[in-house]
């Protein structure tokens, strides 16, 4: 909940961009996600030696069935070819088994690892302060949970499985080849250190691109579900050119922030496939040579082509695999900054629980100082006493610090000086959730979840009945409505209530406190969306049902609050005036020029 004319615009365009740490770190706290799958970590591991040696068994087969053809002699034991040929084919076979078994076993891995991460992260978002939905975009958020969260996937369901499979083929390539012939390792000498030293210097230059390209993408995400939410707004005031080129920018700077990183990571795969090829053209050389001087058999040198296939080819698979490693791991990396976003702040050593059937609903606010930033103090010195049952209302212009008041009953921040004690506990010893609950809440802004009318009444007091379900809603001068629904309270409402009017969703929100028995009700514009006769009704019904609770109301239209024990005119973060509402007309001050703007009236009322 942010004031109006705060730091929220700013702050808003954050993004989750840090300093980086440490790859390995970041591989190690994905490892600590698939550690707890330790036999089906151990099945995957034996499953791809059990392939890769099954299919390293096939050039040394293939090399014996070259030797049992004589070329001198002209003579072939076709006995012993089609022996070796059978025994490939059977090791070939068994290995594409075991290949598909393995890919089975990551697709598991990486969906538990995959739910494991988004769980915690709701977790954690959940357990974030308001301050951190103040200065980060929810498109930036749900950007982390989607798409970083995806791309983590698919490098552990695909492209994991591809690094086990060739890094076992290349060690075990070059067991082969070492046992086949030493000498014609001698070109792999200057080849592999060339296609090492190459690919580690491209990854230190990429990782930085696909960690601006996952930011990029957060913001562009961020603009979009910014501009969806008021898309009736542009609409209004024909503006959809204007954020039109606006989306096209930030579109522009996400794809070109994409092409670096594709683009430079992707002139990897052909360097290192250029070196590997100029490896297999020196071996074939070299092996005719070691032919001709019968240093090796035919069969031996077929083999070792064969391997040195296999021992350079997952180089280069392995070099095209770099870009989508780099880019997980900065998915990663954001994942985890979010994870390591600090939590609301723990209630202070010995902190009490407030019982909300115990208060009396007391509130002072004495010499209270707060602001949202350094140098931006929104209220200064501000001091409120609420009695219990009283009704305070708080008035002033946009930015005056109306908000940010609930926002510190609520303990959404607390101030940086100054004290705020319900029934003369200083609230900063209470515990926040059972603060919290003494509290309920009408927001100008409505929240409905997607389920139906009854449960979005309901949820906010386990074990309610139907009948103080309705009643609330009678209350609120919604039943009738409801009841001409087709399904009644069992009416499901879709997207946060997008198919009933505004209005209608302010007068459900508004049933919806009525039920909690808190002792104290906050209403932040909560009647700004209803038409003039059902508010006087829904106040009427209000006074009845908050008798002997205290109650702060923010409100811009002053109708709402002829009748409040106090009100409060802020101004610059300080009380202007303070009074009844016919004491400050009296007054002819602020409360009286901002009542007769808005009803050209000289009349008391």
């Amino acid at each position: 909940m942010r004031e109006a004319g705060g730091l929220g615009s700013r702050m808003q365009s954050q993004a989750f961009e840090r300093p980086s740490q440490s790859p390995w770190k970041t591989v190690k706290r994905l490892w600590r996600y698939a550690s707890g799958k330790g036999w089906l970590l151990g099945l995957a591991v034996a499953v791809s030696v059990g392939s890769n040696l099954l299919a390293l068994v096939g050039p040394k087969l293939s090399g014996l069935a070259v030797d049992a053809i004589r070329p001198g002699a002209g003579q072939v034991d076709f006995d012993r070819v089609f022996f070796y040929a059978g025994w490939m084919l059977v090791s070939y076979l068994t290995s594409a088994v075991l290949s598909y078994g393995l890919a089975a076993l990551m697709v598991r891995i990486s969906r538990e690892v995959v739910y494991g991460i988004r769980r915690d992260i709701f977790a954690r978002l959940m357990g974030l302060p308001v301050r951190f939905y103040d200065q980060h975009a929810i498109g930036d958020v749900i950007s982390v949970m989607s798409y970083d969260v995806d791309t983590i996937s698919t490098m552990l369901s695909t492209d994991l499985i591809q690094m086990m499979t060739n890094l076992l083929t290349v060690a075990g390539s070059f067991v082969m080849m070492i046992t086949i012939s030493p000498l014609l390792m001698i070109p792999f000498a200057v080849t592999i250190p060339a296609s090492i030293l190459f690919t580690r210097y491209r990854s230190r230059k990429v990782r930085p691109l696909y960690r601006k390209r996952s930011v990029q993408l957060g913001v562009l995400n961020g603009y979009a579900e910014e501009m969806t939410e008021g898309l009736g707004t542009i609409k209004i005031y024909h503006r959809e050119q204007v954020f039109l080129e606006r989306f096209s920018r930030k579109n522009r700077d996400a794809c070109q922030a994409n092409y670096e990183a594709d683009c430079f990571a992707s002139s990897t795969g052909p360097t290192v496939n250029f070196i590997n090829n100029l490896s297999l053209a020196l071996v074939s050389a070299f092996g005719a040579i070691l032919y001709m001087a019968e240093k090796i058999s035919l069969g031996g040198v077929s083999s070792f082509v064969l391997y040195s296939r296999k021992f350079s080819g997952p180089i280069n698979e392995f070099a095209n695999l770099f870009s989508e490693l780099q880019s997980a791991l900065a998915a990663a990396e954001r994942v985890f900054r979010l994870l390591d976003e600090p939590q609301e702040a723990p209630d202070a050593p010995g902190a009490k629980v407030l019982d909300a059937s115990q208060v009396r609903g007391e509130v002072r606010l004495e010499n209270v100082t707060f602001g949202y930033g350094e140098g931006s103090e929104v209220l200064r010195g501000f001091s409120m006493t609420a009695k219990p049952g009283q009704t305070i209302a708080v008035v002033g212009p946009t930015g005056a610090g109306k908000t940010t008041i609930i926002n510190l009953l609520m303990r959404f921040y607390d101030p940086q000086a100054g004290k705020i004690t319900v029934d003369g506990q200083d609230i900063c010893q209470i515990t926040r959730a059972s603060l919290r609950r003494a509290y309920s809440m009408v927001l100008q802004d409505t929240w409905l979840f997607t389920g139906s009318i009854y449960d979005n009444l309901a949820y906010g007091k386990p074990g309610v009945t139907r009948e103080e379900v309705e009643q609330a809603a009678r209350a609120a001068h919604i039943h009738k409505f409801i009841l001409s629904l087709p399904q009644g309270y069992d009416t499901i409402l879709r997207d946060g209530g997008e198919n009933i009017s505004k209005g209608q969703r302010q007068l459900l929100t508004i049933a919806r406190a009525m039920l909690l028995d808190a002792p104290m009700l906050i209403l932040d514009e909560a009647t700004s969306n209803v038409d003039t006769a059902t508010e006087q009704s829904i106040q009427q019904a209000m006074l009845q049902l908050m008798q002997g609770r205290t109650c702060f109301v923010i409100a811009h239209r002053l109708s709402t609050i002829r009748n409040a024990d106090q009100i409060l005119v802020l101004q610059d973060g300080k009380v202007a005036e303070q009074g009844t509402h016919r004491q400050l007309l009296e007054q002819g001050g602020v409360y009286s020029q901002l009542y007769r703007a808005q009803f050209d009236t000289a009349s008391p009322a």
